[in-house]
């Protein structure tokens, strides 16, 4: 699996048939081809992933999708992630492990944070174009379903927050028991004692079985990616911390920059280049998305002034980023796609 590729889980076409839903209609409305579960692995993008979302919801109408996705959740979907979870012996530790091995089944990150008074569990997704709303209430209504599937209990969480607003805010917060806050990200939080509370559906011998095939995909998923590829991807996380430097890169890689920099150069690049092209490719999407102002973009590229983002800019396109800006802005008015 190359980074920005992952393999759909086979469990899908179980679960898109338990919302009721054409597995071939769903595909056909998504542009992808029929034959996706016969090919070993089936691989998506991002784009790809998303469109499935979206022809998901558009297949379902008028019906509150994301509300159906709990009660589609079984063991006989059988996604290695979901079942790592119904073993584990809490929420707690669910969430650490699908946090884990999310990346198997999804182009997202989870953000697990435990405090004394509950567990916040919260969604990183690509940088670029914004999670269909279905994609993201689900994940939201997932962890409830999950919750009162493993527990027996009726848990509500303490709160839920979506970056993008429920097309049927009124069925949702009655289904999950509170109120919907529209924010920056998408998240849920449980008390601690919800958190805690022992699922009745742990089973520590089935853990044991699937975790080291779980971590032979996660190592996969980590070698076939070029160098480089390892290196955009951190570089998507540390540009918007104000952090271009190549030691950032390498904590999070885990790697010393005298091994990184040897690595690149059998790849026959440099870290300089890596992080100059995915400067420029991002600051192309954030003028192409037409909604953030040239010192925000400089600020989210990890520039420390707007001067130096316009000159690295000039170099890159030979053009000012207002320039871009307005030959995007035509593209979008014409129905063009730049390139």
């Amino acid at each position: 699996m190359t980074l920005g590729r992952f393999s759909l889980d086979p469990g899908i076409k179980v679960f898109v048939t338990d919302l009721r839903l054409s597995w071939p209609r769903v595909l056909r409305r998504a542009a992808l081809p029929g034959d996706l579960l016969i090919r070993r692995p089936a691989m998506l993008t991002v784009a790809e992933y998303y469109r499935f979302w979206s022809a998901l919801a558009e297949e379902g109408g008028d019906r509150d999708l994301a509300l159906d996705v709990g009660q589609a959740i079984s063991v006989e979907t059988f996604s290695p992630p979901i079942m790592a979870a119904l073993c584990s012996p809490t929420l707690t530790v669910a969430a650490q492990r699908i946090a884990t091995y999310k990346p198997l089944v999804g182009p997202l990150r989870l953000e697990v944070t435990e405090t004394a008074t509950g567990l916040q569990i919260s969604y990183r997704w690509p940088p670029g174009q914004r999670p269909p709303t279905l994609l993201a209430t689900s994940e939201v209504v997932f962890w409830v379903a999950l919750a009162r599937i493993a527990t027996r209990h009726h848990i509500r969480p303490t709160g839920v927050t979506l970056s993008v607003a429920p097309s049927g805010p009124t069925s949702l917060e009655s289904y999950l028991g509170t109120r919907v806050s529209v924010g920056d990200t998408d998240a849920v939080t449980f008390t601690a004692a919800d958190a805690a509370r022992p699922f009745l559906t742990e089973n520590e011998p089935m853990w044991r079985f699937f975790a080291p095939e779980l971590r032979r995909r996660l190592a996969d998923l980590h070698t076939e990616a070029s160098v480089a590829d390892r290196v955009r991807a951190a570089l998507h996380e540390t540009l918007p911390a104000g952090d271009p430097s190549i030691t950032a890169v390498t904590r999070r890689l885990a790697i010393s920059s005298r091994t990184l920099q040897r690595q690149l150069r059998d790849e026959g690049t440099t870290y300089q280049d890596v992080l100059a092209g995915t400067r420029e490719s991002l600051a192309r999407h954030y003028l192409h998305q037409g909604n953030l102002r040239t010192g925000e973009i400089a600020y989210l590229l990890g520039y420390q002034d707007t001067n130096s983002f316009y000159r690295a800019f000039r170099t890159w396109t030979g053009i000012t980023p207002e320039t871009a800006r307005g030959i995007s802005g035509e593209a979008r008015v014409g129905g063009l796609t730049p390139g």
